[in-house]
């Protein structure tokens, strides 16, 4: 019975020996077939320079669900506008019936540019960004009320413009 149990036990022990030999190999990748290496795509960094920009002669298209008397932001880019590599892109914006905490109000601006980390503002001061790289692109900026969600007011406070930065 001793001599059963010793031969089972060395049988399994050999099949385990066999599986962990054979599975052991000097290629790196011995069970795939290709071996791709990706690099991580170009991190675009963007700088922010406070520039003075013209003051754009009308207000802009208002959004027809937004009551023109309750707080609300106007965003003046227009939406698809094509930039080169290496362009500013201008930021401006106009906020009615508010006032901004850099200015003693409650109100903050919040932007968000491809779905990056957002950003805040505490003033209407203008500003451009700098170090794109070729794609789409999307900027979003939010009318944020003192409760810290932004201000409803129909589709107006949350508005995203879509741009394209082409290689020159």
């Amino acid at each position: 019975m001793l001599r059963e149990q010793f031969k089972r036990t060395t049988g399994c022990l050999l099949v385990l020996v066999g599986i962990a030999i054979s599975g052991c190999s000097k290629n790196d990748h011995p069970h795939t077939t290709v071996v791709t290496q990706i690099p991580p795509p170009q991190r675009q960094v963007l700088t922010i320079v406070a520039k003075p920009l013209p003051t754009p002669v009308s207000q802009g298209p208002i959004d027809p669900t937004a009551d023109p008397k309750k707080p609300l932001i106007v965003f003046h880019l227009e939406n698809g506008k094509t930039f080169k590599v290496g362009d500013e892109v201008p930021v401006a914006f106009t906020v009615m019936n508010a006032k901004l905490k850099g200015e003693g109000g409650d109100f903050r601006v919040r932007y968000i540019v491809d779905d990056d980390d957002m950003k805040w503002l505490d003033t209407a001061d203008p500003f451009v960004f700098t170090g794109w790289i070729p794609g789409k692109h999307t900027i979003r900026i939010e009318l944020i009320g003192p409760d810290g969600w932004p201000f409803k007011n129909g589709n107006a406070n949350i508005v995203t413009k879509e741009i394209e930065v082409v290689s020159q």
